[in-house]
C-alpha cells in the first residue's frame, strides 16, 4: 500500500520512475527499509518489475529528500534516524504547517467541492476506532491527513517543502509510537484541524496546526 493520496492513485498513470520513488519513499518512511541499511538495487528491481534505471533515478530524489545517502565504493544507504533531527524539522514544520493550514482554509471558503472533501475526511478520522489500527494503518492515515491539508494549500511549492519534512517526521513517528502512551489524542486532532478548514476558519486552522506540530515534538521527546 503507497502513501500516496487516494486523489494520486487514481490519477494519471505514473512513469516508471515516478512509481519506483513512490514505492521507495514508502518502504522508508515506514521502516521498511530500516535506517541505516543497505539499499539493494537489485532486490528492488526485482519487487518492483522495473528497470534499473527507473530505481536508480528515484534513489537520486530520495537523496535529495534526506531519506537515503550514497557513499563512493559503498553504495547506497537509508539515513539514519538522528533524534537531534526532530528539533530542526519541528523547527520548519512549525512555521509551515500553519501556513499551508491557513492557505488550505482560504481556499476551502470558496470551493464548496474542496469544504466538503475536507469534512468527509473529518467525519471518517472520527469514525476511526484509533486503539484497533495497526501502526502502519495509523501512520498512513496520518499521511493522507496532512497531505490532503498540504494540497488543499494550492501551493506546490509549499507542498513538495512539507511532504519532504513530513516524511522524516513520519520515520522518526514510527520509530517511538510503541513506547507512546497518548498516540490516540495526537490522531484524533486531525478532525478538528480539518473541520477549522472546511470551515474556512484561517486563523484557528493556523493556531491547531501549530499546536499539533508541537505536540507532537512533545510526544516524542517524553518518550526518548
Amino acid at each position: 500500500m503507497s502513501v500516496l493520496s487516494d486523489e494520486q492513485e487514481t490519477g494519471p498513470p505514473l512513469s516508471l520512475s515516478e512509481r519506483a520513488y513512490a514505492a521507495i519513499q514508502d518502504k522508508l518512511i515506514m521502516l521498511e527499509i530500516p535506517p541505516m541499511a543497505p539499499i539493494d538495487e537489485v532486490a528492488l528491481v526485482e519487487s518492483l518489475e522495473v528497470g534499473r534505471t527507473p530505481v536508480r533515478e528515484a534513489l537520486k530524489r530520495l537523496e535529495v529528500d534526506r531519506l537515503v545517502v550514497s557513499y563512493p565504493r559503498r553504495g547506497t544507504f537509508a539515513t539514519a534516524v538522528d533524534i537531534t533531527d526532530l528539533a530542526y524539522i519541528s523547527d520548519i514544520r512549525v512555521q509551515l504547517e500553519p501556513l499551508a493550514a491557513r492557505r488550505a482554509a482560504e481556499n476551502a471558503a470558496t470551493s464548496p467541492a474542496l469544504r466538503a472533501e475536507l469534512e468527509d475526511l473529518a467525519d471518517a478520522t472520527d469514525a476511526l476506532d484509533i486503539p484497533e489500527l495497526t501502526r502502519d494503518e495509523l501512520m498512513r492515515w496520518d499521511l493522507r491527513v496532512h497531505r490532503s491539508i498540504y494540497r488543499a494549500a494550492g501551493n506546490p511549492h509549499l507542498e513538495d517543502t512539507l511532504v519532504r519534512y513530513d516524511n522524516l517526521a513520519t520515520r522518526i513517528f514510527c520509530i517511538f509510537l510503541d513506547r507512546m502512551s497518548d498516540f490516540v489524542s495526537h490522531v484524533e486532532e486531525h478532525a478538528g484541524l480539518l473541520r477549522a478548514i472546511a470551515e474556512g476558519d484561517a486563523d484557528g486552522a493556523a493556531r491547531k496546526a501549530r499546536h499539533h506540530v508541537q505536540g507532537f515534538e512533545k510526544a516524542i521527546r517524553a518518550v526518548i
